[in-house]
């Protein structure tokens, strides 16, 4: 395990010199780029739902103590991962999202 904190400038330096290991992200929009990002350099990304790390949080919400649970909730075997999207995936999602909220919602933006 290594802590090391990283601008976002530099994950993708850092990680292409280590060798391929397993990363555990939160599943959202922006973790599903990384994801795919850190695949192509070689490593196993698996995201895993915000709500399933939670309870592997141990004390304050920080990002140091949310790296610390992702860490130890992606070496769960039980633990269910989200498979990674596609950029063209994410694209379908933010379209049918934007047309609920301008069509199906019935509110005014």
């Amino acid at each position: 395990m290594c802590r090391r904190r990283l601008r976002r400038d530099d994950v993708v330096t850092f990680f292409k010199v280590l060798p391929p290991c397993l990363i555990g992200i939160e599943a959202c929009a922006t973790g599903h780029h990384w994801a795919r990002v850190l695949m192509a350099l070689g490593h196993e990304a698996r995201l895993m739902p915000a709500s399933y790390v939670k309870p592997y949080v141990k004390r304050h919400k920080n990002d140091a103590t949310d790296a610390e649970a992702i860490c130890e909730a992606v070496t769960r075997p039980t633990m269910r991962f989200v498979p990674v999207k596609s950029d063209e995936q994410q694209s379908v999602l933010m379209l049918h999202r934007v047309r609920e909220l301008l069509s199906g919602s019935g509110r005014c933006l």
